[in-house]
């Protein structure tokens, strides 16, 4: 059972069998207003679908390789993406791990370009760099390091065109930050996972409310704990719709068969 503070009204939860497609993966996400849901997967992959709430389905599949600044297909560590960000032009934000980068895309299927990292990226963890990419409502974007930090505190950034601000994020104990989104009205949502050998995976969905401080500092909204449904939480997006703010979560199947590849939708009250 995924366990909500009473914010988190639950719409529906689905397994997507990612054989269909050939690949799963599934690590950051964006969903529109429309409920066109876009990912990126850690495959080196794109893939995009049309979210129908009532039931909970999805339909109109689209999905393609993610390519490099040359317009090749992305192949082995190059193609390790982890983060997804959209810009007011209709760009695209892709945050990479194991080489550490941000591309942008005019188009998912499209050839990438250069966008400026966060400075000091590069010091993270082959497997710890940049999970959690979002666009504020005012316009600049914050990032989140996996495991960049020390004692629970990790490295963010808040950024614009003319550079980056440095930030630390307050993890709950034993957790690492895994995706970040931007609420409309204020704050961000942050999606942290746990995982250990013998107690599998736990995952926490966090609010910031203020994001001026020094130290971001959350507040649990909805836990996942180490059940039935405790999966490889890794994405979170959210949108404004005409039945109200909407946000989905999936998980990454670590392309493991005795993982899923799970959609959670909720409506925020």
């Amino acid at each position: 059972m995924l366990v909500s503070r009473g914010r988190l009204e639950p719409l529906g939860l689905l397994a997507l069998d990612t054989t269909v497609w050939g690949f799963g993966g599934f690590s950051g996400a964006h969903l529109a207003g429309d409920l066109t849901l876009t990912v990126v997967s850690d495959r080196g992959r794109w893939w995009q679908a049309k979210i129908r709430p009532d039931p909970l389905e999805i339909d109109s599949v689209r999905h393609g390789p993610l390519r490099d600044l040359a317009g090749r297909p992305l192949r082995g560590t190059a193609g390790d993406a982890e983060s997804l960000a959209r810009l007011p032009d209709g760009s695209w934000l892709v945050g990479f791990e194991r080489q550490h980068r941000i591309w942008r895309y005019e188009r998912l299927d499209g050839p990438a370009r250069h966008f400026p990292a966060p400075p000091g990226l590069e010091a993270a963890t082959s497997n710890g760099g940049l999970e959690s990419l979002t666009l504020l409502p005012d316009g600049r974007l914050l990032a989140i390091a996996e495991t960049l930090g020390r004692e629970g505190l990790r490295v963010a950034w808040l950024g614009q065109d003319a550079g980056w601000e440095e930030r630390l994020y307050r993890a709950a104990p034993g957790y690492s930050p895994t995706d970040a989104a931007a609420l409309p009205g204020g704050g961000v949502l942050v999606l942290e996972r746990d995982f250990s050998l013998f107690g599998g995976f736990r995952s926490r969905l966090a609010h910031v409310a203020n994001l001026s401080a020094p130290v971001l500092e959350s507040e649990t909204w909805l836990e996942m704990p180490g059940d039935a449904l405790a999966e490889n939480w890794e994405a979170v997006s959210v949108t404004r719709t005409r039945e109200g703010v909407l946000v989905v979560l999936l998980s990454d199947d670590n392309q493991n068969l005795f993982q899923r590849s799970l959609l959670a939708l909720y409506r925020l009250g």
